[in-house]
């Protein structure tokens, strides 16, 4: 029930302090491939900010299964808990 839910709880506009745990979790996770900010750095990945935001379960599904050949699978690396902070951060535009 609770994988059900996720998409309601991400209707709602980000707080600021899940925007800012968001952004460390994207520094930690994810900024080396998609760049500091969301900019990207010019290479393969996909820039994040083009990412509509109102697409949770698109942002969701790659995150978890990974987008071939660039994006690995990160399930066995983020919770729910990553998943819902990153989200907040990529909807703030960086």
């Amino acid at each position: 029930m609770l994988l059900l839910s996720l998409p309601l709880v991400h209707a709602a506009e980000p707080t600021e302090a899940e925007i800012d745990q968001g952004r460390e979790v994207y520094s930690d996770l994810c900024a080396t491939c998609h760049g500091r900010d969301m900019v990207n750095p010019g290479g393969v990945t996909f820039d994040l900010r083009k990412l509509p935001k109102d697409d949770f379960e698109r942002f969701r599904n790659a995150v978890l299964n990974g987008k071939p050949p660039a994006m690995p699978p990160w399930r066995d690396k983020v919770g729910d808990e990553d998943i819902k902070l990153l989200w907040a951060y990529v909807r703030s535009g960086g």
